[in-house]
């Protein structure tokens, strides 16, 4: 059987790294916000190239909270509308309806699965106040375009980068330092997972990153003071740990996975299957190697047939889910469409190139 994911696989890797910094921690018993956030909050501000990192419990928070941060400092207000992917994960609508924002859904670019700028374009009015972004399956969204229409529309335009660790633009600045701010999952899946729940929130913005630190720790700066109505949402201090270990692999990781996307894509030679688009560039980390196939059904049945892993991203629209029925009125043909095709297969860096190669027989197959 060749798994969809190996996470055991993966850490192992680094078991001794791992074990020794677990000893460490337990030793020295800095359990929250100790020096092991402070230090990979470094890290990985460095790692992005922004002025500031702060770690947060999980993804969903990160995003909330630089909602919730804007609302503080009274860039954004209860009520405005923030345009989002229709074709994303619920986590980021979910963070604009925490944040008692508006979220409004604009269909994605059927080539990347990414948000289409022109229907981002048709969206504009005087209610719409940001652009949250989603860098789908780990492939960068059209930041520049993007950019350009929120820099003439006065609109915060921020990240929800959490399959996007490492991915880099065209002139060379990564995931997380290409908007106003961006919100980073280290759940244990990502390119850079922990071993647990974890996430982040980089920007280069001090007024923000100031009340972000505040806002997830209970609006506390001082223990006991609390300046501000604010959350429990702080990164783990034995997880930071791990992730500064894991950290110093993801390019390597993310290479692999290049590598084998490549390989996919040469060798699937089979015209009931959609190959992801993708310009070559290191844009694209392939957090997810997603196809599209007419009777998905079908295939998955060839594929656990053939003990080839496979996993869904994601089977059910948001607007079409039991949480959002208030949009469920909405026409997005083309995420429908999506959500009825696509299927992700194994992709990770500690696949073997014999798997990569059964994988490619097995689809060539079907």
């Amino acid at each position: 059987m060749i798994p969809f994911l190996d996470l055991h696989k993966i850490n192992n890797r680094f078991r001794e790294e791992l074990e020794a910094s677990f000893a460490k921690s337990l030793e020295t018993s800095y359990y929250i916000l100790g020096p092991n956030v402070k230090t990979f909050e470094t890290e990985f501000a460095n790692y992005c190239g922004t002025d500031y990192c702060i770690g947060t419990a999980n993804g969903l928070d990160a995003l909330t909270l630089i909602l919730k941060g804007y609302i503080e400092l009274g860039r954004l207000k209860k009520g405005d509308k923030v345009i989002v992917p229709a074709n994303t994960y619920i986590a980021t609508i979910l963070s604009v309806l925490h944040a008692e924002l508006e979220p409004v859904l604009v269909e994605p670019n059927p080539k990347t699965y990414n948000i289409s700028t022109e229907e981002v374009k048709m969206k504009l009015n005087k209610d719409i106040k940001a652009i949250l972004v989603v860098h789908l399956y780990g492939q960068l969204a059209e930041m520049e375009r993007l950019k350009s229409i929120a820099d003439e529309h006065n609109l915060l335009l921020l990240e929800d980068a959490a399959q996007a660790h490492g991915a880099v633009s065209t002139h060379n600045t990564k995931a997380g330092n290409l908007g106003h701010a961006a919100a980073f999952s280290y759940y244990p899946s990502k390119n850079l997972g922990a071993l647990g729940d974890g996430g982040a929130v980089t920007t280069n913005n001090k007024e923000l990153f100031e009340t972000v630190l505040l806002l997830r720790n209970y609006g506390s700066k001082v223990k006991y003071e609390n300046e501000i109505i604010g959350y429990n949402s702080r990164l783990d201090d034995l997880q930071a740990a791990f992730l500064s270990i894991k950290l110093k692999y993801l390019d390597s990781d993310n290479r692999r996975r290049r590598d084998i996307a490549r390989y996919y894509l040469e060798g699937i030679r089979n015209s009931k299957i959609v190959l992801p688009f993708y310009d070559g560039s290191d844009n694209h980390v392939f957090h997810t190697f997603v196809v599209e196939v007419d009777d998905r059904e079908d295939f998955v049945n060839h594929l656990n047939k053939n003990k080839v892993g496979w996993l869904i991203h994601y089977p059910i629209p948001p607007h079409k889910q039991k949480a959002l029925q208030r949009f469920s009125y909405l026409k997005l043909p083309i995420t429908e469409q999506i959500h009825k095709r696509i299927i992700s297969l194994p992709i990770s860096p500690v696949l073997t190139d014999q798997e990569v190669n059964t994988v490619i027989e097995v689809i060539n197959a079907y």
